[in-house]
């Protein structure tokens, strides 16, 4: 099981999107949502500071990492589950991890794990440190017990070259599907003077032939 479409832009919400490495509260550099060197590279401390001169690259590059790094927390999440769940609560449940880290232990796993949903869906609030999380418990609690997936658009934020992120306004605000088209470009179309081209125009031709008769 991986998250859906919809829980990836949820969690990418509650993130936002930094295109350029940047300090976290802790002091560590950081990269795009949440992308330290702990998760792999690329290793935000020998990134170039400051915003990217192409900013829809270093938000696509953002994205792409992001939707690498996640696939740990999915498999943390599947390993610590042991019982079936419907993909919002899966969605759930992986944004939770990935801000805290804390599947294995936490209660909400350990009542699920036991059958109960109720106990499991109040027990995301127990994890509401620093009191500014608390809206992103009650939205990730609202998904898994209610399916419903939080609204609004993505914010983009602007970084500086000391690794300084600039929260009083967003650079830009990417819809879904913005951000979906961002992290799965479109194929480009084969050139027509390259064989898978030519092979192209061709299926084209014979299809339009058969219609005919």
């Amino acid at each position: 099981m991986q998250m859906t479409d919809r829980g990836l832009m949820a969690l990418a919400r509650h993130e936002g999107i930094v295109p350029g490495p940047y300090r976290d509260s802790t002091g560590t550099w950081t990269f795009g949502i949440g992308h330290t060197a702990a998760a792999g590279p690329p290793d935000p401390a020998t990134m170039p500071r400051g915003m990217p001169d192409d900013l829809d690259a270093g938000i696509r590059a953002a994205l792409r990492v992001f939707r690498a790094d996640l696939a740990r927390y999915e498999a943390d999440v599947r390993r610590a589950v042991t019982v079936p769940l419907q993909p919002h609560e899966f969605d759930a449940l992986v944004s939770f991890h990935y801000n805290t880290g804390g599947i294995a232990r936490a209660a909400l796993t350990r009542h699920l794990n036991a059958g109960n949903r109720v106990a499991a869906a109040d027990a995301f609030l127990n994890w509401r440190k620093p009191a500014s999380i608390i809206p992103r418990r009650e939205a990730e609690r609202d998904l898994f017990r209610d399916g419903r997936y939080p609204g609004g658009a993505i914010p983009v934020w602007s970084v500086d070259h000391a690794g300084r992120v600039d929260f009083s306004r967003p650079v830009r605000r990417l819809t879904e599907t913005q951000a979906l088209a961002m992290l799965r470009p479109a194929t480009t179309r084969p050139s027509p003077d390259t064989p898978t081209g030519w092979l192209a125009r061709l299926v084209t031709i014979l299809n339009r032939l058969f219609k005919r008769n």
